[in-house]
């Protein structure tokens, strides 16, 4: 039988760092568009929807083609809900509305505007393929290894947690270590449902993003680099 894939984008309407951050214009298009754009050329995803709590992002959202059947309770959209809690109500309201139970969820964060279709459907396909609770995109550290993280204890510089081989260079640092990317999230629908988190699983699985991809629009300086990649880009 053919998987039931559901997709969704969480995009309230507030935002602490940046204003209206989610619909901002980058290169022209507001943010939340190149998400938009790129997971309508999935071949896998069945339904795609927008969950968000402003008018605005809904109007915005709907004329991009996406899907944006409610608008979420503001228990749901403040600085505390989690992410996880804002998916399960997405996945309850549709599969109540259309008497459906899907198979896989896939978060696709509109803050992380340069990951393509062709990095959505290989999550897709290592998540089905490998069996995984879960695969979240990542990126390598380069300059930031948690080897070189320090505390300051009474004005004296610590190791934070394991010993910085003295005068190390960034290649040095072993074993290589990745951060969470945002951007994509994919998930068995009953690991989220059951266990209501998005990795953490002894079989949550990587896929690595190309630092060109990693950007995660948070604030002023990272809507400018974006808008530099996506224009030497095209």
């Amino acid at each position: 039988m053919k998987n039931i894939i559901l997709a969704i984008t969480l995009a309230r309407g507030g935002s602490k760092s940046v204003p209206r951050k989610n619909i901002k214009l980058l290169n022209g298009l507001p943010l939340i568009a190149y998400t938009i754009n790129e997971a309508k050329k999935s071949k896998y995803i069945n339904k795609y929807i927008v969950s968000t709590d402003d008018e605005e992002i809904k109007n915005i959202s709907l004329s991009y083609g996406a899907e944006v059947p409610f608008l979420r309770p503001n228990n749901l959209s403040n600085d505390t809900a989690s992410s996880a809690d804002a998916l399960i109500h997405a996945v309850n309201f549709m599969e109540t509305k259309y008497s459906i139970k899907y198979d896989y969820i896939i978060e696709l964060m509109c803050t992380n505007p340069l990951k393509t279709v062709d990095d959505i459907d290989k999550c897709i396909e290592k998540l089905i393929e490998t069996k995984a609770d879960s695969v979240i995109a990542v990126h390598k550290l380069e300059d930031h290894h948690p080897l070189r993280i320090k505390k300051i204890v009474d004005d004296h510089i610590i190791d934070f947690y394991l010993p910085e081989p003295l005068e190390a260079r960034r290649q040095d640092l072993k074993p290589d270590a990745y951060i969470r990317s945002g951007s994509i999230y994919a998930l068995k629908r009953d690991y989220l449902m059951e266990q209501k988190k998005r990795y953490g699983s002894i079989n949550s699985r990587p896929y690595i993003l190309s630092d060109n991809k990693a950007v995660n629009v948070d604030t002023e300086l990272d809507f400018y680099l974006a808008e530099q990649i996506l224009q030497n880009k095209f």
